[in-house]
């Protein structure tokens, strides 16, 4: 693969773990203000997301192939959700698999990137464990 083919790949691995880690924030986001009214977790994933922006580059829309994506169907097991707390792990660990990614891939173009995804990463396993332990009292 030639230097040029897989800085595109590249981009495009950025940019699909990107919208990944920013929907799965989301969901848990949502959950958090709608279904539980927690202002705090609302707010701390918030500003979360908003973190993320920093990363984001237009120019790497260039190389989105959403309809070509070979993995766009879903399959069972993404389909079986059957309550809150299944939502809430699935968005976990969406989240926080796409931060690993992006933590690896910036390595390649970006160090401080890099760093700021490994943090974010950390934050997503505690507010992780805060939601869940609120959940047993």
């Amino acid at each position: 693969m030639t230097r040029e083919v897989n800085s595109v790949k590249i981009a495009r691995l950025i940019d699909a773990n990107l919208n990944r880690l920013k929907e799965g924030i989301r969901v848990i986001e949502d959950i958090n203000r709608y279904i539980y009214d927690d202002t705090v977790l609302t707010f701390t994933l918030k500003a979360l997301r908003h973190k993320i922006q920093s990363a984001y580059d237009q120019k790497r829309l260039r190389y989105r192939d959403s309809e070509h994506d070979v993995q766009k169907k879903s399959i069972g097991s993404e389909m079986a959700r059957s309550n809150i707390n299944d939502l809430m792990i699935a968005n976990f660990s969406r989240a926080q698999e796409s931060a690993r990614v992006l933590e690896e891939s910036f390595k390649l173009t970006d160090l401080s990137l890099s760093e700021l995804f490994k943090d974010l990463r950390y934050e997503l396993y505690s507010i992780e464990k805060i939601f869940f332990l609120k959940q047993k009292d």
